[in-house]
C-alpha cells in the first residue's frame, strides 16, 4: 500500500507539473510548489478496516501521567500507522487539547505515547469541553500536501504583491486540478498546516524549525498539534505546541 501511494503521488506531481504548464505557469514557480509538499497521513470515517485512530471518549493512562487540563482528541494505534511518519512503531498516541482560543501556546503533556501492553486506568480531565464524542477512523490514506495559495505566496515572498498571491492562487488551482476525489478527513498526522486565518506554523516565537504533528477538524474549528523536528526525532512529545484556530 505504501509503494502505491508513493507512485500515485509521484503521478500527481507529474500530471500538476504538466496541468500547470499548459495554464503557463512559471516554470522556476511550479517547481517551488513541488518543494513546498509536505507528506502527510490523513483518516477518516467509513471503510472495513481496522481503527487507526478513535476519536473522543476518555483516555487510559498509564499510572504516574498526570491528567491533561485538556480532554482527550484522538488515540492513535502506532502499529497501524504506514510506514514513514517517524513516530513510535507501536503502542497509543494519545492527543489532547480543545476547539478554543484558550489552546494556543506550549502545550507540554497534550501529547502522550502509551507504551504497548502497559497498564493503564481511564482518567477525565477537568475541562467544560469533554469528553468528545466518539468516532472510529478507518480509512487511511498518505499523500503530499500543500500550502493554501495565500500561506505558500507568504512563505516564498518576504512581501508578496497582488500578482504574487494571484500566481499563489493560480498553482493551488492546478494542483487541485489533478487531484482526484477525497474524503473529508477528521484527523491528520503530518502535512502543512490547515490555515483559517493564521500559520500556526508562524505562531511560536523561538526560531525553532517546528513541524505539523497532528491536525483535528470540528466544526469550525482547527486545531493543530506543532513539534520540533529535532524533538520529533527523538521522541520527545513533551515539548509541543498547541494552536487552535476558528
Amino acid at each position: 500500500m505504501v509503494d502505491d501511494w508513493n507512485e500515485w503521488n509521484a503521478e500527481r506531481v507529474r500530471r500538476f507539473r504538466g496541468e500547470a504548464g499548459a495554464r503557463g505557469l512559471p516554470e522556476g514557480e511550479v517547481e517551488a510548489w513541488v518543494r513546498a509538499l509536505v507528506p502527510g497521513t490523513f483518516f477518516a470515517e467509513g471503510g472495513d478496516g481496522p481503527v487507526v485512530v478513535r476519536l473522543g471518549g476518555s483516555p487510559g493512562l498509564p499510572e504516574g501521567v498526570p491528567v491533561p487540563e485538556c480532554p482527550l482528541v484522538a488515540a492513535v494505534d502506532c502499529a497501524l500507522l504506514p510506514g514513514g511518519s517517524g513516530l513510535p512503531a507501536d503502542g497509543r498516541l494519545l492527543f489532547f487539547g480543545e476547539p478554543s482560543l484558550d489552546f494556543r501556546g506550549p502545550a507540554g503533556g497534550s501529547v502522550v505515547h502509551v507504551p504497548a501492553g502497559a497498564a493503564t486506568d481511564v482518567r477525565k480531565a477537568g475541562s467544560v469541553y469533554g469528553p468528545f464524542a466518539e468516532q472510529e477512523l478507518r480509512t487511511v490514506w498518505r499523500h503530499l500536501s500543500p500550502l493554501d495559495g495565500e500561506s505558500y505566496a507568504e512563505s516564498r515572498w518576504e512581501e508578496p504583491d497582488d500578482e504574487q498571491y494571484e500566481l499563489g492562487g493560480e498553482l493551488g488551482d492546478a494542483w487541485r486540478a489533478v487531484g482526484g476525489s477525497w474524503p473529508v478527513w477528521t484527523f491528520a498526522l503530518g502535512g502543512q498546516p490547515v490555515v483559517l486565518n493564521d500559520n500556526p506554523l508562524a505562531a511560536p516565537e523561538d526560531g525553532g524549525d517546528w513541524t505539523v504533528l497532528a491536525a483535528w477538524r470540528r466544526e469550525e474549528a482547527v486545531v493543530t498539534w506543532l513539534i520540533r523536528r529535532e524533538d520529533l526525532a527523538v521522541g520527545r512529545f513533551d515539548r509541543v505546541y498547541g494552536y487552535a484556530d476558528m
